[in-house]
């Protein structure tokens, strides 16, 4: 990784405080919060991250949540705009958050001074994020949306945008490094951070199109001949600059509080995120 203090910075916050934004894609009350309105199984997931981008298309979808296998997509958008409405399902996913947040840190920290901290000093990170949109269509979407008034919610909301934010730039240097989606799955995996097992799970990719990308990584050079996959030499520093472009191009909104102003933010944060991922992410 870069040893930019910029870039150092953005990636250590993020980290830190993206499990406060990721469980919403596995707690029970997300599920239940969108089933009421209609919207079940994985069109939940799609509908509810889309929604504050309005009632796109699925192509829309496609492109922007990059490396999901098409037919998932198409399996859900647009029905899902025929059940309820984007601003149905952007509250509902509000409500799940709350009732996550209140189950898993408790009513007293949702209500403490360190949450009411914690949502300030995300917020002004946000607030810069919200400036810098330019080709960063999710993070527009979200960054469009009124500001919850509760610490908690508003919290939740911060490291949503600053989260797109990142993702959204990350796809256009997976682009630019000549990766598609299933190819930047692969590459995922070879890196040993998830197993390509779960990744084509989730994504809903064949193993027949999963092989297909993993031999044109192979010819193009990025992965090495034999075995499971694994970067070669090339490959590799590829995957590093991939990753140290998206900490620079993520660095702007947390310039904002600098190095003491993050550090308390994670500091603050850190439990919070903890018992999120122990609980559902073990």
């Amino acid at each position: 990784m870069s040893d930019d203090p910029g870039s150092l910075l953005a990636r250590k916050t993020w980290r830190t405080l993206e499990p406060l934004h990721g469980m919403i894609y596995f707690v029970p009350e997300a599920a239940g919060a969108y089933a009421r309105l209609g919207i079940t199984g994985r069109a939940g997931y799609f509908a509810s991250r889309a929604a504050p981008m309005g009632a796109v298309t699925a192509e829309v979808v496609i492109a922007t949540f990059f490396n999901f296998n098409p037919a998932l997509v198409h399996a859900a958008i647009p029905s899902a705009w025929e059940i309820t409405t984007p601003g149905a399902l952007v509250a509902a996913r509000l409500e799940a958050v709350d009732a996550a947040f209140r189950r898993v840190l408790g009513e007293d920290v949702v209500a403490s001074a360190q949450m009411s901290r914690a949502s300030e000093l995300a917020r002004r990170l946000a607030e810069v994020a919200c400036t810098q949109v330019e080709g960063r269509p999710l993070c527009a979407g979200h960054a469009d949306l009124p500001w919850p008034e509760a610490p908690h919610l508003a919290l939740w909301h911060a490291q949503s945008i600053l989260r797109e934010f990142r993702g959204d730039a990350h796809i256009a240097l997976l682009l630019t490094h000549g990766l598609s989606g299933i190819d930047a799955l692969v590459t995922h995996s070879a890196a040993g951070d998830v197993p390509a097992a779960t990744l084509r799970a989730t994504r809903g990719w064949p193993d027949e199109d999963w092989e297909a990308a993993g031999a044109s990584l192979r010819e193009r050079g990025w992965l090495t001949h034999g075995g499971d996959p694994a970067f070669t030499a090339w490959g590799e520093s590829q995957r590093n600059e991939i990753e140290e472009q998206t900490d620079l191009l993520a660095a702007a909104p947390y310039a904002t509080l600098g190095e003491d102003g993050c550090a308390e933010l994670r500091a603050l944060c850190r439990p919070w995120s903890t018992a999120f991922s122990e609980l559902l992410f073990r």
